[in-house]
């Protein structure tokens, strides 16, 4: 069972651990900024946040993302979809993140990639770097109550709803409809027992 690293350790995480034939997680490059803003500004992607983003905004966002990453080698990770004759095209970001004393798992896609299961596929890569290459006990995610798709992708990858830990987002104005969130757990015992039938 692998020891849990120090916060600011530095890990290599193999890209051939990030990627299926449908889709790849790796760092973030200028590229990326025009796609990002694109999907930060479509109301529907952002409907269970508390606004769309502007352009700076996003840029702003994309620059923490890539920062971290840099710093500790994992985090939200660009994430591309490898299917179809056009190349791989940017869909959105999937990864890990430290925003407290636990480590969440999160993704955000852009619409076209909605419905086709990339978003589980790609958590499941996150989630193995977290318990395999971080050493992680247990992951966490949170989403508006409303969310159902996001909170779809949880059930999906085994994660349970622990309703007395449900919250008010902080960062969301007091009265948002979206400031109630609902949060889930995995324990790498549960991953390991339902990824390698343990």
């Amino acid at each position: 069972m692998p020891t849990p690293l120090p916060p600011d350790t530095f890990v290599t995480i193999a890209p051939e651990f990030l990627a299926t034939p449908r889709l790849r997680l790796r760092p973030w490059t200028a590229a990326d900024r025009a796609p990002f803003a694109a999907m930060n500004a479509d109301p529907a992607v952002m409907a269970h946040f508390s606004a769309p983003l502007a352009r700076d905004a996003s840029d702003a966002m994309a620059d923490r993302i890539e920062a971290l990453i840099a710093q500790r080698g994992w985090g939200f990770w660009a994430a591309d979809c490898l299917q179809g004759d056009s190349g791989p095209r940017f869909m959105g970001f999937v990864g890990l993140h430290t925003p407290s004393a636990e480590l969440p798992i999160g993704w955000r896609l852009a619409r076209p990639f909605w419905g086709q299961g990339l978003a589980s596929e790609a958590a499941r890569l996150a989630l193995r770097a977290g318990f395999e290459d971080l050493g992680l006990a247990e992951i966490v995610s949170f989403t508006t109550l409303g969310n159902q798709r996001s909170r779809a992708v949880m059930q999906r990858l085994g994660m349970r709803e622990s309703p007395a830990e449900a919250f008010d987002h902080p960062a969301v104005p007091v009265g948002h409809p979206v400031r109630p969130h609902c949060l889930y757990r995995l324990a790498r015992t549960d991953w390991h027992a339902g990824t390698h039938g343990g």
